[in-house]
């Protein structure tokens, strides 16, 4: 009986975890296959090159980071509040999605099309946030800056290396989330 073939998926999930790691040079075809346990040829069963590659992986991240935690939260239900919450620990605190999401973003400065595919999946992000911002907050100009600073705190709280004084990160960060997320006094006479 001849070897089993390494699936697409097992391409793309190799490749994905390679650019979590060490950025999008460290994905290559013979890199990949060594750690795959294959030859590089199966890889041409799948893919016509490396960009191909790049693109199926770019493809895999877009749909697990934007549809699936989308539907998830849907499908879970609750208040816009532990909706926001789920979908950011879904994305931001997965330890999947946030190694590819943080490679993604530093890659996408240096590559256009990259940037465009992050743009959009960060949009996607921003109208949920507007969305459900927006249930509890009347005020466009508001509903913007509440849903900037929420979701510049989940992606900065990765980068910041500050002390908290006598709290932990994960207090100040849920007192963080509070304050954007609950509503105002005078919300609630509406």
């Amino acid at each position: 009986m001849g070897k089993t073939r390494t699936p697409r998926e097992g391409w793309i999930e190799e490749g994905l975890r390679a650019l979590a790691a060490a950025g999008p040079d460290a994905v290559r075809v013979e890199a990949l296959a060594k750690r795959l346990g294959v030859t590089k040829g199966g890889f041409y069963g799948y893919f016509a090159d490396r960009d191909a590659l790049l693109e199926a992986m770019l493809d895999t991240w877009e749909r697990e980071s934007t549809d699936e935690v989308i539907d998830r939260v849907e499908q879970e239900g609750g208040d816009p509040k532990s909706k926001i919450r789920r979908a950011g620990m879904l994305t931001f605190s997965n330890d999947r999605l946030l190694p590819i999401d943080l490679a993604i973003r530093a890659w996408a400065r240096h590559d256009k099309a990259v940037a465009e595919r992050l743009r959009r999946v960060d949009n996607r992000r921003m109208d949920l946030l507007r969305e459900m911002i927006g249930t509890f907050c009347s005020d466009p100009d508001e509903v913007e800056a509440r849903s900037l600073l929420a979701f510049c705190a989940a992606i900065g709280k990765h980068f910041l290396a500050a002390d908290h004084g006598d709290r932990s990160r994960a207090q100040v960060v849920a007192r963080a989330s509070d304050l954007l997320l609950d509503r105002r006094p005078e919300d609630n006479d509406r």
